[in-house]
Parts: C-alpha cells; structure tokens; sequence
C-alpha cells in the first residue's frame, strides 16, 4: 500500500510490481480467450498448440523424501532429509483434512480447470488496487506446480528462477498446470499437492506434519487439527502453531468458519471446533546420526551409501539420493547386541574418563558377514567437545576417518592358521629365546626384508628362554616363539593367509610386510579384524562386513546392496584347528578366566611400549574385536601406569581391559541364544600329541578324600569325586586317581576305597572246599 510515508525508492519498486502485475493481468485475459482466438489465424492456432501441449521437460516424480535406517528388526535407528516428507495415500488423509484444504486454498478445484478464471481475476484487482501482492489467486493446480518447481530446483539460479515474479515464470507454471489436469484426475491432483506443501516447522507434506505438531497420522486427525494445518500453507511461518499460538489459532477458526460457509460442516459443529484449544503434541525429527542410539554405526551405514557408486555416479548423486529418494534402509544392526557392547564400553572406558583414553567394538556374524553392532566409548560430534569425536574408531578410514591402529598380537592368529593350513601338528615345538634376531625373511616379492634386524623381545611376561608347542606358544602369546614360527612357514603365506581373510590397514592400503608382521604392526580397524576372526567361526568362509541387507526406494523397488562376497578362504580343518587352540587362551592362556560360559576362542593383543591394546574373540555364532587407547597418540600417551577415573591398572595388556570389554558385551549379545559347538579338530593335527603340557600330579593315593582333593586344587587342578572301588587301601582315602598324566587346570577324578577285597583264589577255593 503506498503512503504519504512512503520513500522514493519503495514507490519506485511498487511501480515495476504495478507494471508486472498489469502486464499478468493482460496475460491471465489472454489466456482465458485463447481458444476462441484460436481461430483467427495459424499464428494464434499455433500458440494454442503450444500451450496446450505437455511440455517435454514436465517431470512429476522428483519430490523429496525422507529416507529412515531401520535395524534388523524394524525398529529406526535415523532418519536423513533434505524435506522431511512422508508420502502417502489419498485414503491415508482424513477426509477431513482434504475438505479444509479445499475450503480455505481453492473452493472452485474441483469445478474449474488449470485455470480459475474468477480467482485470478478477483486476486489481480486486490494486488492492483493495493500496489502488492497481497492474493495469491493461484489454484491447488497452481500451487502444486508452483510448489513442484521450487522443490526440484538444485541450484540457488533455479530458486530464485521459480520463485521470482515475471510472466516467464506464471506462462510456464499456467503451461504446466494445464498439462498436470491433463494427466492426473483431481484428487491425484490434491493428494500430490498435499504432501509437498510446506507447512512449516520443517514439516513438508501432510503425514511430516500431522507427526511434527500432533504425534500422529493423518489418517487421525481431527476436525480443529484439519482445520489448523490447512491454514497454515498460506503463511508457514506466521502460522506456526508453536512459534505463534494465537495468530494459528485465528487461522484455524478461518477455516473452520469457511468450512460452514460452504457447507462442509454445519454451524453448530464449526463453533463446537472453535472453542477448542489447541492441543500439540510435538515430535522432533532430526536427521542425522547424531542423536541416534546407534550412532557410529548409523555413520558407517551413511558412508557406506555415500562412498559407494553403486548408489550413484557421482558423490552428489549419492547425497542426493540418501536425502531426497525416501529409501527405506534395512540395516544388519542387533539392537541387543548393539546396546551390550556400548554398555561394556561405556562401563570400563567412560566417555569422558580422566585419562582420555577411548575404547571402540566391532561385532559380526561368522558366515553371512553382518555387521551385528559398532560402538565408539565417544558420542558423535565435534572433537572440540570433551567425550565426543566424529572419528570412528571402529571402522576404516573410508567408513569413518581412522586411520587405524596397530593390531598387536591379534595377528599372531594369521601366522598359527598358516603353520596348521601347512599340516603342522599341535604338538610342533619351537625354541623361543628371550631375544630373537629378524634374519632371512623374504617378501612376497622374493625381497629379503628385515635384514639386519633389531633384536625383538617378548613382552612383560617374561616367557623366553625355551621351547614351546604350537599350543603352548599361542595361549601364552610368546614373541620370539611366533616369530620362529613365521620364519618357519614364511612370512608371505603369513601375509597371505590375512589377506585371505579380508585383512589389510585401515587407510586401504596393503598390509606391511615385515619380520615383525606377525607382532601386529600394521594399523587395522575393529570391523575387520573382527570380520577375520568371524571366519575362523565359520570353519573358513570369510565374508566381507556388511551392514546395508537391504534397501527399497520410495516406489518400494529394491535397490542393489553391497555384498558380503563370502567364500572358503581357509581349509575347514585349519579353520577347527585355529579354534582347537584359541579355546586355550580364554582357559589357561594369557585371557584365562574371561570365558563366556559357552564353547568361545580369542586371542590378546598388545602393542608394543603400552601403546595400545586389544582383544578378538569369537563363537560360532558372534565375533568380536575390541580396541582401547589414545586417540592423541598411543606412543606419546602409552598405557604403561594406567589409572582413569580412580582405578589404577598398572601396565595394560590385552587381558587387562579389552578382554573385559568383550566379555560382557559378548554375554549380553548372545543372552537367550542356543551355544552353538566348535568342530572337533582332525586326528592328523595330534600326531605329536596334543601340544599342552604335561603337569606333575601329587601322588595323593591313601589320603582321605578331603585331604586330597585340596592337595590338589592347589595344585591348580579341579576335582570330581568318583564312585568308590573296592581295594587295598584303607575305607574312605583315595584308592584310583584318573587321569595319571594330565594338562595343567584338568579336572581330576578321584575314586574312594570301599575295603579291601578277598584275592580270588582264596574266595574260590573257600566255595569249593578245597585246601587253603
């Protein structure tokens, strides 16, 4: 409206609003009478023709939708956005909602064309006479064109193109409203329009914002909630109900008094409506992964679908498509399993410990590859925040930017697999000095590596000095032994045979290769370690890790996912040895006493100097790899004198904390779960016995039971007792002890004496009456 009050350069911009509203108006007039002007000539015939054509570049289908992650069952885990959108139904929409939308937006839809002759006209006349655009005077038709451009333009030319006002922009919106009546029947038509109005808030479409203001479906609302959200698409903002309650409020009386006025809805039921307060129930919708339960695996899920073309040519593609293609992501995500190893993790290395250490898992499922949790001790968010980081410590660089950490003495399973796949018998031993010096070492190129090498040591266990089995050398994780070892099967079958089972650094490079190989210096991620020792659990057949199993676009076509690409990448029988001898780690070895209660195997990983550590651990059914250190460098921040929040460690092996960690998330994982067995290894792998060593058993025989059993248990043996044997040894002390050369921790049987018995001879001859 001009005024006296009015400057120079806003009547100045009034007039050019004026003069592009007159020259509409002048085109509105024309297109109304075009048909009968059609006749006037070929020029006018031929304009006819072109507007009333479908125009080439007409495309219906590029609205956004919100794309959700769900877990294995269902249930969300995130949810991604450009538009928070949900398409739906007509029949999804209370009836309700459509006749306030109709009532307050185009009363005339359904009896006019593209084109509302009476509407138009009535809104330039009020735009002329008050020198702005005060009605819009464009039909649902007009709107949901209007709308629909907006929404597909990618660049900020192509917005400010579809939102400025000029003739261009109204020919080719009337040009495109006449040929989406020609397509689409009216209620296509406002179905269409309803899910991709705004109806602020960040709510795009009816369904997003029935669940943002109300916390339901469309389905169910009300007449005052119908009433409401019609109004709100003339002014998004103005009429946000939780910014500006009372201006929303007045809105929704408009409506519901239209809704009388063109009866829709009796008078007496639009009063009853307008005393009703209104009542929001708000749902925030967030997208992201920051503020979901699973976040780190939500990110993997994330990167997966923007690293991979698969999903898209190129990487805005991809974006594209996770924030606008309303997929429906099935994830491979155990939510019981997810909240036990972040409960673990949580537990023994909190987020914002004293020490700044940080903890992450990795879980996946032996034989299928499915990544069944991931879990950083960290939230999600700026590293400028204390207990927070946006690197994922569990997966690889491409999955997360870590760059990886040394693996420790994880790996000395990939030098044990390649020994047995060689045919190498349990009872195969080895001298393990205390020292050991690198020579003779080839690469898988034939390249002598290592030469001369720095004298390698074992760690503060002090082990050395000795021979030790196959077994032996494993369970008590002995340097110098597994460096013989590895001379002795080659270190490129070593490198091999973890290459076979998906293994390789973090950043994506090959691994290392290098004496020290088997020590675990290459930097690795969770995920795949994890993933490797799933093999073993599988009797062999290494799968890549997958978390995507499947994915649906917005029209419900299933989208191709990334596969796991199993294969027998190692011999079952090399696979059951492995097994055979890991179970010892968790029984009598370096993780003794961190056993889950069903048939399991690991292995401890220390890096060197403290720097880190480890521990992977498997079933049949689940694999595990936990890492702990310090993201600010472990070398620089070692673990030597650990204390964190009021514990104090001391040094920080394998066993100390990781092993902990996947002790009780593993638990928790596999609670209510039927144990599944190991595969007894064949016979061939105990040609020289079965690797363990001998103990010396104390000769308890005559003791009295009680005596004995307890000589026995501090031998660091277990005791059952058995039936009582008739012998020479006195009533109630031990007559038989079983077995007569056991294991170190075997459980020893010991059977009482029920009295001495009669030779015989003698009973015989007594019976028969003969001499004595």
């Amino acid at each position: 409206m001009l005024t006296a009050n009015t400057t120079p350069a806003e009547k100045l911009r009034a007039l050019r609003g004026l003069g592009v509203l007159g020259g509409l108006a002048g085109l509105i007039v024309a297109l109304m009478v075009l048909p009968a002007a059609c006749t006037a000539g070929v020029n006018a015939r031929d304009s006819a023709r072109w507007f009333d054509g479908v125009p080439a570049d007409l495309d219906t289908s590029g609205v956004p939708q919100r794309s959700r992650i769900l877990a294995a069952d269902g249930t969300p885990v995130a949810t991604f956005f450009y538009q928070n959108r949900v398409d739906v139904r007509l029949d999804a929409i209370a009836p309700m909602v459509r006749k306030a939308v109709v009532a307050i937006e185009d009363s005339r839809f359904y009896e006019h064309g593209a084109i509302d002759a009476q509407g138009t006209l009535r809104a330039l006349v009020s735009d002329l006479g008050s020198g702005a655009v005060t009605q819009g005077g464009s039909g649902i038709t007009q709107q949901y064109v209007k709308n629909l451009l907006l929404t597909q333009a990618d660049s900020v030319a192509e917005r400010r193109a579809a939102k400025e006002i000029s003739a261009a922009r109204k020919i080719r919106e009337l040009r495109y409203a006449v040929a989406v009546e020609k397509r689409y029947s009216k209620d296509e038509i406002l179905r269409r329009y309803l899910n991709i109005a705004y109806y602020g808030a960040g709510a795009y479409g009816i369904e997003a914002a029935s669940r943002r203001y109300f916390s339901k479906h469309a389905s169910q609302l009300n007449l005052a909630e119908s009433a409401l959200l019609a109004g709100i698409v003339r002014y998004p903002f103005a009429y946000d109900p939780t910014r500006h309650p009372e201006a929303a409020r007045k809105r929704r009386d408009t409506v519901l008094q239209r809704m009388a006025d063109l009866g829709y809805i009796d008078q007496t039921t639009a009063s009853a409506a307008e005393r009703q307060p209104i009542k929001l129930h708000v749902q925030d919708v967030k997208s992201g992964c920051v503020t979901s339960e699973a976040p780190f695996f939500c990110d993997y899920v994330q990167r997966d679908i923007l690293a991979n073309p698969v999903f898209g040519k190129t990487a805005g593609d991809r974006e594209k498509l996770l924030k606008r293609g309303g997929l429906t992501i099935r994830t491979t995500l155990d939510r019981k399993a997810q909240k036990a190893a972040q409960r673990a993790v949580d537990a023994h290395v909190p987020a914002k410990n004293s020490a700044h250490k940080a903890a992450a898992e990795a879980m996946v499922e032996p034989g299928t590859g499915r990544i069944k949790a991931m879990v950083v001790d960290r939230r999600l968010g700026s590293d400028k925040v204390r207990g927070k980081t946006w690197i994922n410590f569990a997966a690889d660089a491409d999955h997360g930017s870590s760059i990886g950490m040394q693996a420790g003495s994880t790996f000395k399973v990939f030098t044990l697999a390649a020994a047995l796949d060689e045919g190498l018998p349990f009872g195969t031993r080895l001298m393990a000095p205390k020292e050991f010096t690198p020579v003779g070492y080839r690469d898988c190129k034939g390249n002598r590596v290592g030469d001369p090498g720095t004298s390698l040591h074992n760690a503060g266990d002090g082990e050395g000095g000795k021979p030790f089995s196959i077994v032996t050398g494993t369970q008590h994780s002995v340097n110098t032994f597994f460096l013989a070892l590895e001379k002795k099967v080659g270190l490129c079958p070593t490198v091999r045979m973890a290459e076979k089972l998906g293994m390789k650094q973090a950043t994506g490079k090959a691994l290392q290769q290098y004496p020290s190989f088997t020590l675990g210096i290459n930097p690795v991620s969770p995920v795949r370690l994890a993933a490797a020792y799933a093999a073993f659990g599988a009797r062999g057949k290494y799968c890549s890790p997958v978390a995507i199993a499947q994915i649906t676009d917005a029209s419900g076509h299933r989208l191709k996912v990334p596969s796991a690409h199993c294969e027998q990448a190692v011999d079952k029988e090399t696979a059951d040895a492995v097994n055979y001898v890991l179970r010892g780690v968790l029984t009598k070895g370096t993780a003794a006493g961190q056993g889950i209660g069903r048939p399991a195997a690991g292995k401890t990983g220390t890096v060197d100097d403290f720097s880190a550590a480890w521990f992977a651990g498997y079933t049949p059914d689940l694999a595990s790899a936990v890492w702990v250190g310090d993201p600010r460098g472990g070398y620089k921040h070692p673990m030597s004198d650990l204390c964190m929040d009021g514990r104090c460690y001391g040094p920080v092996y394998g066993a100390t904390i990781p092993a902990p960690i996947w002790h009780q998330s593993m638990i928790g994982a596999l609670e209510g779960t039927a144990e599944s067995p190991f595969v007894q290894p064949s016979s061939h792998f105990f040609s020289k016995g079965s690797g363990e060593e001998r103990a010396k058993l104390p000769d308890v025989r005559g003791l009295k039971v009680g005596d004995a059993a307890a000589k026995l248990r501090a031998a660091g043996f277990k005791v059952r007792i058995g039936a009582p044997v008739k012998s020479d040894y006195p009533k109630g002390t031990v007559a038989d002890v079983s077995p007569s050369s056991p294991r170190p921790g075997d459980t020893i049987t010991l059977r009482p004496s029920g009295g001495k018995q009669k030779h015989r001879d003698e009973a015989g001859g007594r019976r028969r009456g003969l001499p004595g």
